[in-house]
């Protein structure tokens, strides 16, 4: 059997030796039974001296190993596809694998045993059965798999078990192609409530002050990655002594920065209702809402990653690069795990360096010292909403005692002093109630739609 284009094409023979030990391998427990009663039969013709025993013995014996023979020379031409739809889904989801068998040959196959490897997390391997291919035939089969934990997982390769009518032999060929399955961490629907930081359609308040009405009132800035060389401003340029360019009125998005805590030491649990998996799917949620409203965003860790990265402040751009965006962040989710960073530090040096907007933050367990690296992030974005997972509350080790200097109160209250709307998570709570709870607790008596107004991203 052989598998032209992209399918791949199963391993050659090595040698003769090699083609008798590999059918003599494929032969069935029936067909070693009759091999076994085969050659006890011309034993016992030989000891006894019964040639009619021994006729019957060596046709035992000759038929697996002819059966064996002719299945091994046999070459089919068999061409096989994959297809997934679709081939990203929320965990939990489902996906359906569309396989396809072309026979390319010129003669009809026989039975075809047909066997896709997938991870153990994605259920059983199907199995199917094709009775007859005809020549230039195609055949089509389906199976769903589906996984409650995120992560990317590779389907394939396809196999195919070749046997003779009288299931003597089988033998089984690969192909060498395979496909990947990605699990995205599931999304949550939140409501369109209005959070502290956000403007109102493009442009930005402080911004526009920043306008030019001249070039004697020009007011330049250093340069950043992406920004256009035309608009350097040489005499600034020469003045400091770095690229500097200039400030200009341009439109732009409000900007969301979506904080995701990953230290290991933060939390507890592991599994698809652990601590950890509904931060995964808080961040997701909230990436997919902000885009939803237009808004400029970026994913980061503790670690000090950015997600996309790329251009001006390394915030999502709009129409298909935001869409681009999206996915490049829902796949880093999928596959993100604990880091080995100890503390905030990293993440804190990023948000400091200037103005990022609205700052929606997953954290763990929070220590004195990280706690107040997590209050300095609040001085920097013009809104910050923090979700604090309460570590006891979704599960202690047996072994481990409770630390009071870990209190998620005391949290809280140091987070909330330093400007930050801080909910705590308790277990298995939603985030579409948290996030109804976050705006009622920044609008709160007296405080009315006033910070709506005051910072701008």
């Amino acid at each position: 059997m052989t598998s032209p284009g992209p399918a791949g094409r199963p391993g050659p023979d090595r040698g003769e030796k090699g083609g008798v030990r590999t059918a003599l391998a494929g032969l069935t427990t029936r067909g070693r039974s009759f091999l076994a009663a085969g050659i006890a039969a011309g034993i016992c013709a030989y000891v006894l001296g019964q040639s009619d025993l021994l006729r019957v013995g060596l046709l035992l014996a000759v038929l697996p190993l002819i059966c064996a023979g002719v299945l091994y020379r046999t070459r089919y031409r068999v061409a096989a596809s994959r297809r997934l739809s679709p081939s990203r889904v929320p965990a939990a989801g489902e996906a359906r694998v569309h396989l396809r068998m072309d026979n390319v040959s010129r003669m009809p196959t026989g039975l075809l045993m047909l066997q896709d490897r997938v991870p153990y997390v994605l259920g059983p391997r199907p199995r199917f059965v094709l009775d007859r291919v005809e020549p230039g035939g195609r055949r089509e089969v389906s199976y769903r798999v589906r996984s409650d934990l995120r992560g990317r997982y590779p389907l394939g390769p396809l196999q195919l078990r070749l046997t003779d009518p009288f299931g003597m032999c089988e033998l089984t060929r690969a192909f060498s192609t395979y496909d990947t399955l990605t699990v995205v961490p599931r999304v949550e629907p939140l409501s369109p409530i209005r959070l502290s930081g956000e403007t109102r359609g493009y442009g930005d308040g402080r911004q526009r002050s920043l306008a030019l009405a001249g070039e004697d009132d020009v007011i330049p800035r250093g340069y950043r990655h992406g920004d256009d060389l035309r608009r350097v401003h040489w005499r600034s340029t020469a003045r400091y002594g770095e690229l500097m360019v200039r400030r200009e009125e341009q439109p732009q998005r409000a900007r969301c920065t979506v904080l995701l805590d990953t230290r290991g030491s933060a939390f507890r649990g592991a599994g698809p209702d652990s601590a950890f998996e509904w931060a995964v799917s808080g961040a997701a949620s909230v990436l997919v809402h902000m885009l939803e409203r237009g808004f400029a965003v970026r994913l980061l860790t503790d670690t000090g990653n950015s997600v996309p990265g790329e251009g001006t402040d390394g915030f999502a751009g709009t129409g298909q690069q935001s869409a681009d965006a999206a996915g490049l962040m829902m796949d880093t989710l999928a596959v993100i795990d604990h880091s080995d960073c100890e503390g905030l530090s990293p993440a804190y040096d990023v948000l400091r360096g200037g103005n990022e907007g609205l700052l929606v933050a997953f954290f763990g367990d929070l220590d004195e010292e990280q706690a107040a690296v997590a209050a300095k992030m609040r001085r920097r974005s013009g809104g910050a909403v923090a979700f604090l997972l309460d570590g006891d509350g979704w599960g202690r080790r047996p072994d481990e005692v409770p630390a009071p200097a870990r209190s998620p109160e005391e949290r809280l209250r140091m987070l909330r002093e330093a400007g930050w709307t801080a909910v705590r998570v308790p277990r298995g709570t939603s985030l579409e109630a948290l996030w109804r709870q976050a705006d009622h607790e920044r609008t709160g008596p007296g405080t009315g739609d006033r910070d709506v107004s005051e910072v701008r991203t």
